[in-house]
């Protein structure tokens, strides 16, 4: 199950640039339930609604997914859409350069891309998905 609908992703898609990936393709839900596989595998603030529930949102009592969360579900699959691979982004971080014919590309690489190294091949994606995640300085708290 999709943290956004098709049609809900039309609608946002309908509003930007450069959504060939997405307007071209008749694997549309498959990469939003892909997307929503890639976002479920990071550590969130809190706990889920339900127990039961298949996702991780809703959360905390609520009983709808954020915008954020569907908005970076839709960037996510249309990322996989036009070919990013998590794991070959993945694996690409340690390569120092790269060329084609005459052109020849270098990268840093000594400071990875905290989305990349999340799984996530957007970092438009990354940037609605950063206010919900755990981070470093955050203590969880269990009563037992």
């Amino acid at each position: 199950m999709s943290y956004v609908t098709v049609v809900d992703a039309q609608l946002y898609f309908d509003k930007r640039l450069n959504t060939a990936a997405w307007d071209t393709s008749d694997e549309q839900l498959k990469a939003l339930e892909n997307a929503t596989l890639i976002i479920d595998r990071l550590a969130f603030k809190g706990s889920r609604t339900e127990e039961s529930q298949d996702n991780e949102f809703p959360r905390d009592g609520d009983t709808t997914v954020p915008t954020e969360i569907q908005y970076a579900t839709a960037e996510i699959a249309l990322a996989l859409l036009d070919g990013v691979d998590p794991e070959i982004e993945y694996s690409n971080l340690n390569m120092l350069s790269q060329s084609y014919s005459n052109v020849r590309s270098s990268y840093d690489r000594s400071i990875p891309q905290p989305h990349i190294l999340a799984g996530i091949p957007s970092a438009a994606a990354w940037r609605l998905l950063l206010p919900y995640l755990v981070t470093a300085d955050t203590i969880s708290l269990y009563r037992i």
